[in-house]
């Protein structure tokens, strides 16, 4: 950089004040008193006036200024780096700006190659900030496109990883579509960029958990799938981003749905409903399901079709009409989209790949030779090439993402076989980190199970089975408390077990331990722990159900308005309330004595590792359920018998009473209905659900 003069450091100054305001007038005319200025870096970062506009998003001061200098003094500013590098064509792809990318790279189309000092291109930025317009525009305006290195970062991350780890899926499948050779192209660290969809369990269904309410939404949710956009971007058609409240969305979609359920023929492009999640232009409202999914679903007749989005809008209509808010809607089906997408994005990245790229997992991230095992092993360390072995489908079973498992196994099906640095496979890397979906899948397939996969060790010796008994320190499953964990654990051991081949045998590993052994000893301190939470919840409860019995006893002793002297015969008998007292009193002292009894029984229990599996469970809730039968019980016997000392008058005035006296106890069983519904679901399921912690 030049050293400027006095008189012209003042200018500089009276710019950046102007450039600072917003005072773009002043500034075109202080650059046509001054045409040296153009080049002056006002700003600590070194950005020129030019920089500070495009971050600013002043389209017309930029094409303005462009339109009215000669083309040298245009390739000279366009050209110019602050600080980080970057030209002002870097600034508007990462903000996504598609007019001035347009005209920066209509004007020098090698600045979209340019790269800043961190080796990042303009339209490397553009994936890197999912800003898929500003992608297309300037992969169009490239002069070679079936060039990849603008694709590409110094330490060969691609824009495909970019897109996918920021889960870009839209900007994803069009980059899969343009350029195909990067679905194989691994960075200096030997990941593809199917290993980072890989480690993001959260974009698929099976490593997402819903809640009841949730999941019915979501299940009634419909979205589209993903189209590509092969038109350049200046021949597509901008729609106006109409805005309106959230609320009124609904409403805004009813006319174009009632127009088809008539007959009324709408215009749909592909270019409408295949927007992304990422680009805020696009319409907001999607409605789902993929209609054709690999010849497993079958595209429903369009006036069935049409008819069942107009019900799912009349739902979401009718539940904004209720109360329940948009936003809560729109995070589950933003939720489904992104499942949805990620599976589409699979789907592509398999396709364009063989066993052959399989194996070697991609290219050069420095080059993109012909000789294509050349080039890998010119760059990649031991380090890297360790970090190779560990391939998607390895990563998948070990995060838990069924969908990767799936499709690999079903294109590759010698996947199967791969192993990680301790040579672990799919299934036994399934059985370690507790991810029952992708073991259950295993399973499930006749090829595996006759297959050697069940058989197979690692380096240490340990089988399915060993694996399967051990326990790492964070809670593998989505249950409370360290008894349900052990219940959990033991019952996915015995699930590995009986999943076992028939000529499976118990064997010992390396250190000479069976499964078994691994078992007890790693459990000893879950044991240890679940053993003092129910030997405290017992006591709780057992103390509850000891006072409720005394009541209960001396309760159905008492006999309401007394007997007859002579026979015996209560003088009440025959009545209504009379009966429900008698009753409700027997049932009370009956259910309060078993609640004492079973509770009684787990504090006296040995706390053996099976016990927890099914028989102290059974009988914390067998326990649980008649400890609050007996509490309904009793207060049902006192109002039945209080009703009797009532005045006739005064009894529609005890009725509100009653029912705050029920307050209490019900506020209490809502207390324990969380851990009530664990127990019920941990007895009745047999398949355990992985906790949403997974080891890494």
């Amino acid at each position: 950089m030049r050293k400027l003069s006095s008189e012209m450091e003042v200018e500089v100054e009276t710019l950046f004040n102007y450039a600072m305001r917003g005072k773009w007038g002043k500034v075109l005319e202080m650059y046509q008193n001054n045409p040296d200025a153009l080049v002056a870096k006002i700003t600590k970062s070194e950005d020129t006036v030019l920089h500070i506009a495009v971050s600013a998003g002043q389209t017309n001061f930029v094409t303005t200024l462009l339109d009215n200098i000669k083309d040298e003094a245009c390739l000279v500013i366009l050209n110019m780096q602050n600080s980080r590098g970057n030209t002002p064509l870097h600034l508007a792809a990462d903000l996504g700006n598609v007019d001035i990318c347009n005209c920066i790279a209509g004007r020098d189309p090698k600045l979209i190659s340019c790269r800043n000092f961190e080796g990042e291109t303009p339209l490397f930025l553009a994936a890197l900030s999912g800003k898929k317009d500003a992608f297309l525009c300037l992969h169009y305006h490239q002069e070679n496109k079936d060039d990849y290195t603008a694709c590409r970062k110094s330490n060969g991350d691609s824009v495909l990883h970019c897109a996918i780890n920021g889960e870009y899926f839209g900007l994803a499948i069009q980059i899969i579509k343009l350029y195909p050779n990067l679905t194989d192209a691994i960075n200096e660290d030997g990941e593809s960029p199917l290993h980072i969809l890989a480690r993001k369990p959260s974009c698929f269904r099976s490593s997402t958990c819903l809640e009841f309410f949730d999941s019915i939404v979501y299940k009634c949710l419909i979205v589209d799938e993903l189209k590509d956009e092969p038109e350049e971007p200046s021949n597509r058609e901008h729609g106006k981003n109409f805005k309106y409240p959230l609320n009124y969305e609904t409403c805004m979609n009813f006319l174009p749905m009632l127009m088809k359920i008539k007959g009324f023929s709408m215009d749909t492009k592909d270019t409408k409903t295949a927007s992304d999640e990422e680009n805020p232009l696009r319409k907001s409202f999607r409605i789902y399901e993929q209609t054709t999914r690999q010849n497993k679903i079958h595209r429903l007749p369009p006036n069935w079709e049409i008819m069942f989005r107009f019900l799912v809008l009349l739902m979401k209509a009718i539940l904004i009409v209720f109360g329940v808010g948009t936003l809560w809607i729109k995070k589950i089906e933003r939720k489904k989209r992104k499942h949805i997408w990620a599976e589409q994005v699979i789907t592509e990245l398999v396709q364009h790949a063989s066993f052959y790229k399989y194996e070697h997992t991609g290219r050069n991230p420095h080059s993109f030779g012909h000789n294509r095992r050349e080039n890998i092993d010119s760059y990649m360390s031991r380090e890297a090439f360790s970090k190779r072995l560990e391939s998607p489908i390895l990563i998948a079973a070990r995060t838990g993402v069924t969908e990767i498992v799936e499709r690999i196994i079903d294109t590759f099906p010698v996947a199967i076989q791969d192993v990680d640095s301790d040579n672990k496979n799919v299934l036994l890397l399934s059985i370690e980190n507790r991810q029952p979906h992708v073991y259950t899948l295993l399973t499930k397939r006749k090829l595996i199970m006759e297959n050697a996969v069940f058989r197979h060790v690692d380096y240490q010796g340990n089988s399915a089975l060993h694996l399967a008994a051990t326990y790492k320190k964070y809670r593998p499953w989505r249950v409370p408390g360290a008894a349900m964990q052990m219940q959990w654990e033991y019952k996915w051991y015995k699930l590995v077990k009986d999943s076992m081949p028939p000529n499976f045998f118990a064997r010992y590993n390396k250190k000479g331990q069976t499964a078994k052994e691994i078992f007890i000893n790693a459990h000893g301190g879950l044991v240890k722990d679940g053993s003092k939470w129910m030997t405290k919840t017992s006591e709780s409860f057992s103390l509850v159900a000891a006072l409720v019995a005394t009541v209960a006893f001396t309760t159905s002793t008492a006999i309401p308005g007394g007997s007859d002297q002579e026979t015996g015969i209560p003088l009440l008998k025959g009545k209504p309330a009379f009966s429900i007292f008698t009753v409700s009193s027997v049932l009370a002292l009956c259910s309060s004595v078993t609640a004492l009894v079973l509770f009684l029984s787990i504090l006296t229990s040995r706390y053996q590792e099976k016990d927890f599996a099914v028989d102290l469970p059974r009988k914390l809730l067998f326990g649980m359920t008649s400890l609050f039968t007996s509490i309904i019980s009793v207060l049902v016997s006192f109002c039945a018998g209080h009703i009797f000392i009532v005045e006739d008058k005064l009894r529609y005035a005890v009725y509100p009473i009653y029912a705050a006296t029920c307050l209490p106890i019900s506020f209490f069983a809502l207390v324990q209905l969380p851990l009530y519904f664990d127990l019920v679901c941990s007895i009745f399921r047999k398949v355990p659900q992985q906790s949403k912690v997974t080891s890494h």
